[in-house]
């Protein structure tokens, strides 16, 4: 050893420099090296292994033959060495930042902490005084609603009666209706109550009095140990934000929502998009009845609860996608190719006309015309949203979300280079928001990896996608507290149990039946339905009829059967004696909210004051003796006075 220093000693001194700045440099970086490449826990293990193994021989490789060289003074060798070492060298620093890249990006999938707010709005000619009553959720675990309004109260000293509800919609309605003079709400309310026909200009019509914001851990609290590599569930979350970022609040307006099962082993995907409108018990309203968009107002834990329920399928995984985003993301796929459905409606002389993404109309319009194109992302998210334009509206909206998803799909096998994965990764990291962890993101690399190799042996997406459609029928519910119709979607059983039996085939929870006879009228061309399609064989739910003109027995055999108490009245009428003249609800009521009725029926007196009435005066108009339509539970309202 002595030796081998003494002749070191002789060697050139640059030569030595140069040989230990670069021992150095290859053992910094081939540390970064080594910590990031154990970040990718579960891929290409015995391949991570054998690279370090090959690194670290090579760094004693290099020690010791550069060394060698450098006192037998074999100038080619050690320039040979060195340049391998350096292209190593330059290995570690592009593989680390790759790493850090992706990991990065994925990382921001989940969001630990977002900024909650809440905002205290009123109509815009309202002034508030120390008189006023201000509206609040009455639910201790509603962040924005409850939380930080009695932040917001301590911190702005307020005096105002408070007004405690359980349902927002109700407390917005108060509002409009002079009721309560102001609300504490979520600042997406403009966007999570404007998708209600009653609140369609709510963003010009209310005023922000006090805003109250504080980041807080992540209240979507779904937790799933499930790894990708196994069949799973997610649902995904569309969320019309007005910005491009998905990093607050727990409201949104939960127009799109699409379940989603996914078999790794089969490479099969299935959907079902729910309308906005379908009329479903609520989980975080003791399974009250309204429609599906509503539970949005509650966060992502209220939708997912509620779906659970309906479908009795376990949701995994959510993916909430800001629809801003998506005009990132289809640009930085370079665009998918969609076949435009022509509209129903001429509005556009027969083409596709949308706002464009921040809400604009005029001359901002994203117009298409109909056909097979490759859409950019401002188009692909006008075609997501359009519905006014198509007879079935939402319906047809869906589907159209369900066929961009599948060219969404198509266009990820052409990812060919460096910017795209960039671009996607920093899209996907501000407008996703996700329950998923690293680990379990990394866990598809293998099945990224089999879709991968499927691609190029196929011309279509990377893998197969089945999609479903729920048959509907219109339910124009008639709702008291708020003295009005809305047009509800009720969906038939028999087509739900029809995609529920498809999904839970993919999820490998049951066995798939056999079709073993079928029919073909060979003067028809063939159209394979997607599932659920046509099944509208099961029962409706059910409304309240108009009972005017029907008997009182016939009403009372109706309601005995429902489980539904009568009580019978007398009322002077025109109408044969017997027969009901008026009802204490109105026609449209939801029978399942339902348990007493008052009846008037005629006790054969012709009354010359309403003998000229017709039937439907005898149900509208209010008489004397008719029971009033009930009042507002006191239970839903309770008075607070808070200091």
């Amino acid at each position: 050893m002595s030796v081998l220093l003494k002749k070191l000693k002789k060697c050139s001194k640059g030569k030595k420099i140069f040989f230990f700045v670069t021992l150095l440099i290859y053992i910094v970086t081939f540390i970064f090296f080594i910590i990031n490449i154990l970040k990718l826990k579960g891929i290409e293990t015995a391949l991570r292994v054998v690279m370090l193994v090959f690194f670290s021989l090579w760094f004693m490789l290099y020690v010791v033959a550069g060394l060698v060289t450098i006192i037998s003074k074999k100038k080619k060798t050690f320039i040979g060495m060195s340049i391998i070492t350096y292209l190593l060298i330059i290995v570690f620093i592009v593989a680390s930042i790759l790493i850090n890249m992706v990991m990065g990006g994925i990382g921001s999938f989940k969001k630990e902490y977002i900024v909650y707010t809440t905002n205290l709005i009123t109509l815009n000619d309202t002034t508030l005084n120390d008189d006023s009553k201000i509206g609040m959720i009455d639910n201790e675990n509603d962040i924005e609603g409850n939380i930080l309004a009695h932040k917001l109260i301590d911190k702005e000293n307020l005096n105002y009666e408070i007004v405690k509800y359980d349902d927002y919609f109700q407390m917005m309605y108060d509002m409009y209706n002079g009721i309560i003079d102001g609300l504490f709400v979520s600042s997406n309310f403009a966007v999570t109550f404007s998708s209600d026909e009653s609140y369609e200009n709510i963003k010009n019509e209310v005023k922000v009095v006090y805003s109250y914001e504080e980041e807080m851990e992540n209240q979507d609290n779904l937790i799933s140990n499930k790894k990708l590599t196994e069949p799973f569930t997610m649902l995904i979350m569309g969320v019309d934000s007005e910005n491009d970022g998905l990093n607050a609040n727990q409201a949104f307006n939960g127009d799109t929502l699409i379940l989603v099962t996914f078999n790794p082993k089969t490479l099969t995907a299935t959907m079902l998009s729910i309308p906005r409108d379908m009329y479903v018990p609520i989980a975080c309203r003791n399974g009250a009845y309204d429609k599906i968009n509503s539970s949005a107002a509650y966060g992502s834990n209220c939708v997912i609860n509620t779906i659970e329920n309906i479908t009795n399928i376990k949701i995994d995984y959510y993916l909430k996608i800001n629809f801003k985003g998506v005009v990132s993301l289809v640009d930085a796929i370079g665009g998918v190719t969609v076949d435009v459905e022509k509209p129903w409606a001429n509005t556009f002389n027969g083409r596709v006309c949308e706002q464009d993404s921040n809400r604009k109309k005029g001359e901002n319009l994203i117009c298409m015309d109909p056909g097979v194109q490759k859409l950019n992302g401002e188009q692909a998210l006008a075609y997501a949203r359009c519905r006014h334009l198509y007879l079935l509206s939402d319906i047809d909206r869906n589907r159209h979300q369900q066929d961009l998803i599948v060219a969404m799909a198509k266009e990820l096998k052409n990812i060919d280079s460096l910017d795209k994965i960039k671009n996607i990764l920093n899209t996907v990291s501000k407008n996703i928001d996700s329950n998923m962890n690293e680990e379990q993101i990394l866990s598809f690399y293998n099945v990224l990896k089999e879709m991968l190799i499927n691609a190029n042996t196929s011309k279509d997406s990377l893998i197969n996608i089945k999609k479903s459609y729920l048959e509907y029928y219109s339910l124009p519910v008639y709702l008291p507290a708020y003295s009005r119709t809305t047009s509800a979607l009720g969906y038939y059983e028999s087509s739900m149990n029809d995609i529920i039996k498809m999904m839970k085939v993919n999820l490998e929870l049951e066995e798939a039946e056999m079709v073993k006879t079928f029919a073909i009228d060979y003067n028809e061309d063939y159209e394979l339905l997607p599932v659920g399609k046509g099944k509208t064989d099961s029962k409706k739910l059910e409304l309240l009829p108009s009972f005017v003109g029907q008997t009182e027995e016939y009403v009372k055999n109706w309601a005995s059967s429902r489980g539904i108490t009568i009580t019978v009245n007398e009322a002077d009428s025109y109408l044969p004696r017997g027969s009901v003249v008026n009802q204490s609800l109105h026609s449209g009521t939801f029978v399942k909210n339902i348990s007493h009725i008052m009846i008037y029926v005629s006790n054969g007196n012709v009354n010359s004051s309403n003998s000229g009435r017709n039937e439907n005066d005898e149900e509208d108009k209010n008489t004397d003796n008719k029971e009033k339509l009930p009042e507002k539970n006191e239970n839903d309202v309770i008075i607070d006075n808070e200091e």
